[in-house]
């Protein structure tokens, strides 16, 4: 038998050893045979290049049927050639196979590699390094479309306070911040956790666990109340202080169904159940409601509540309690507040109705000086123009005089006087605003914006924006810093700063018409 029929033979010797390695290392790594028999294939071409030369194109292939192992040299047909390692003329290639064409390989069968220890050793760790990366792989893959899940799992090691948890499989991370406070955990305690985050890095992907999220305490309900996992009770909003207190807001989809109290359970068995995995943490179970003013009322329980003034453009709301009751609003270190601010997603600011009525009698008592001052009457007139609604000179200026003859004592006379009184008023002090804007050298350009009124521009030209370049520059939260309180919303601010910069590309469009002109003049 000929040289080169005995290397044939040998190169397609069956190994079926090999493909039972492969399939028992798969099915203990969780991972597809495939990717074992490339991770071997990987390692046998390292040892070829090893014993034959790295600057060779060695590649090997293990038979998915037989487990025979093939190892050649492989030539690429290049014109020109760039590495005579890898690479082969066409005339010279055309001596071995009459019909070779430009980017064809020409396959030079080499004899089956008799391993020593070294490179046993080699191969092994690239055989272990891809079977990892290829685990590790399968692991992001499961665990990427698991983020909100809550798992179960066993203290594998606590390191400095973060526990390391053992999910059968893989590890993941439980941080000592995202653990309850005052919890301990010690090897081999059994822990529930939710599924805050899966990164895939460079060690491998990493699994981030936590018990102190909002959403934690969520699946918890849906895993306790069997109509919350159903989907008849919705879980519209969450807020935690781990360790301490909870609010939960929820939704019956049917009429039939109290919300709450089957997310309490009979004799309190459901929440009990959940209260005794957040390590005793209190939780408020709220009624949720489409109504803004009733939802921060069920959510500041068990306070009550006597008033609420919203402010929907702040976003804010103002609540009035019982003296008795401010304690037990706020909570302790504003725990009861700070938790129904979270809840609702509004600011709250809270006030005993002492306050309130002591803040009332203070604004009535300002805005009556202010009229009975801007508009010349007595303290009769003035108070009753308060009493009545009124709140600036403006309105009292601008508003029909139907509006003033309906209060009581006042005649159609009466009605124009203080009408023109107040219009007086406001142009006296427009004249005063325009002089101190000019002494302030506030440009007239910017006093053409609209928006911008005459005290506007005093605050502007004060704080040192005087152009329009000026005022282009500013910001949004800039302008309305500077502007006096409540006097432009967001929307104005933003008309005005736009204004403000509609020079400069028109400053862009001028160059440009000029330079046309002056083409076509030189070419005239």
């Amino acid at each position: 038998m000929s040289s080169k029929s005995t290397i044939e033979t040998d190169a397609v010797h069956a190994r079926p050893e090999l493909l039972q390695v492969a399939e028992s290392v798969a099915r203990d790594k969780g991972i597809e045979r495939d990717e074992v028999l490339e991770a071997m294939e990987q390692a046998i071409q390292k040892a070829g290049r090893s014993k034959y030369g790295h600057e060779h194109d060695i590649r090997a292939t293990i038979d998915r049927s037989t487990g025979a192992i093939a190892l050649a040299r492989y030539l690429e047909v290049a014109d020109p050639v760039e590495n005579e390692a890898t690479q082969i003329t066409p005339e010279a290639a055309r001596k071995r196979k009459a019909d070779a064409a430009l980017g064809e390989f020409l396959i030079d069968p080499l004899p089956p590699i008799d391993f020593g220890r070294i490179a046993a050793q080699t191969a092994k760790q690239v055989i272990v390094q891809r079977v990892r990366e290829a685990e590790r792989k399968r692991q992001f893959e499961e665990f990427k479309d698991r983020i909100g899940e809550i798992v179960n799992g066993l203290v594998k090691r606590v390191e400095f306070g973060n526990v390391i948890v053992d999910l059968g499989r893989t590890e993941a991370l439980l941080r000592r911040d995202e653990c309850i406070p005052r919890e301990h955990f010690s090897n081999g305690d059994r822990v529930r956790a939710y599924i805050m985050d899966v990164r895939e890095e460079a060690r491998g992907p990493q699994i981030f666990l936590s018990r102190t999220h909002p959403q934690f305490m969520a699946k918890l309900f849906a895993q306790e109340v069997p109509e919350i996992y159903d989907g008849v009770i919705e879980i519209k909003s969450v807020a935690r202080d781990p360790g301490s207190r909870a609010k939960i807001a929820v939704l019956s989809n049917d009429s039939g169904i109290d919300p709450v109290g089957a997310c309490v359970g009979m004799r309190g068995s459901r929440v009990q159940a959940v209260v005794g995995e957040l390590q005793g943490e209190k939780i408020d179970i709220i009624q949720w409601s489409g109504d803004p003013a009733t939802f921060i009322v069920n959510g500041l329980a068990p306070a009550e509540v006597a008033k609420v003034v919203l402010d929907e453009e702040a976003h804010r709301i103002e609540v009035v309690v019982p003296d008795d009751q401010l304690s037990l609003a706020i909570g302790r270190r504003g725990q009861n507040v700070r938790l129904a601010s979270q809840l609702t997603g509004w600011d709250i600011d809270i006030l005993t109705e002492a306050e309130e009525s002591e803040r009332r009698q203070e604004e009535f008592n300002a805005l009556s000086k202010l009229f009975a001052e801007a508009l010349d009457v007595d303290d009769v007139i003035a108070h009753l123009l308060v009493t009545e609604g009124f709140s600036s000179i403006e309105e009292v200026a601008f508003v029909p005089v139907e509006d003033l003859t309906e209060i009581e004592g006042f005649d159609e006379d009466i009605a124009e006087e203080l009408r023109e009184r107040a219009r007086a008023y406001l142009a006296t002090q427009e004249e005063e605003m325009t002089r101190r804007r000019r002494e302030l050298e506030v440009s007239d350009d910017l006093a053409k914006i609209e928006g911008l009124t005459a005290a506007i521009l005093v605050a502007l030209g004060e704080a040192g924006v005087k152009t329009l370049d000026d005022l282009a520059d500013l910001a949004r939260d800039e302008l309305l810093e500077i502007a006096p309180n409540g006097a432009m919303n967001a929307e104005a601010a933003d008309k005005a700063i736009m204004a403000a910069r509609a020079h400069w590309f028109e400053g862009e469009e001028k160059p440009a018409e000029g330079g046309a002109d002056e083409q076509a003049e030189g070419a005239a």
